[in-house]
């Protein structure tokens, strides 16, 4: 999905922004998928960003990766953006800015695919949703005492939103044509444009 709708505007051979490269793995498809595009990835850590080099080596010099957040990123101007399963954990205090960073890196109607935890956050709510994360997780193989431990760690930890404020936030940064294009349980997808 995030790969379909950069290709939307991102031409043959653009630039982009990757927040949160983590291990790799987004990098790696894009490039794959691209032969064209010239990918930077940003990352606070380093063991992630090592794991990411290694992932890369049969890119070359197509892809780039910086240590850091946004503000280490390179200034662009960059075609499009992604940032996947990022955002809960920059905290709420920060993120405004984030998001304005991207804004400024991005040229005019580049998009940016923005996906993460997102969903209602009265108090029964955020329950509800961390006690269906876990329930998933035990579906699929995981331990339920490793299941509850994550699901506290995730109610104490990670920075969450509702998606009409991760939505009004958006707006604020600058994007518009803000548009859901994934919902699964806690999870949702955004493209915006700058």
């Amino acid at each position: 999905m995030t790969e379909l709708l950069l290709a939307e505007h991102v031409p043959e051979t653009g630039r982009v922004l990757v927040l949160g490269a983590g291990g790799g793995i987004e990098l790696r498809n894009l490039a794959a998928s691209h032969a064209g595009w010239h990918l930077d990835g940003v990352d606070p850590s380093e063991s992630m960003l090592e794991v990411a080099r290694v992932a890369m080596t049969e890119f070359g010099d197509r892809v780039a990766l910086y240590r850091g957040t946004i503000g280490d990123a390179p200034d662009g101007p960059y075609d499009g953006a992604t940032s996947l399963l990022v955002f809960h954990f920059i905290p709420l205090a920060e993120r405004l800015e984030t998001l304005r960073g991207l804004h400024r890196r991005l040229k005019p109607g580049a998009p940016l695919v923005l996906a993460h935890m997102s969903f209602a956050q009265e108090e029964a709510s955020r329950e509800i949703w961390m006690r269906r994360h876990a329930a998933f997780a035990m579906s699929n193989g995981v331990d339920p005492a490793h299941a509850e431990s994550g699901r506290q760690a995730m109610l104490e930890r990670l920075h969450l939103l509702a998606p009409e404020a991760e939505e009004a936030m958006l707006v604020d940064a600058g994007f518009s044509d803000v548009s859901l294009f994934f919902a699964g349980f806690d999870f949702r997808g955004w493209v915006a444009y700058a």
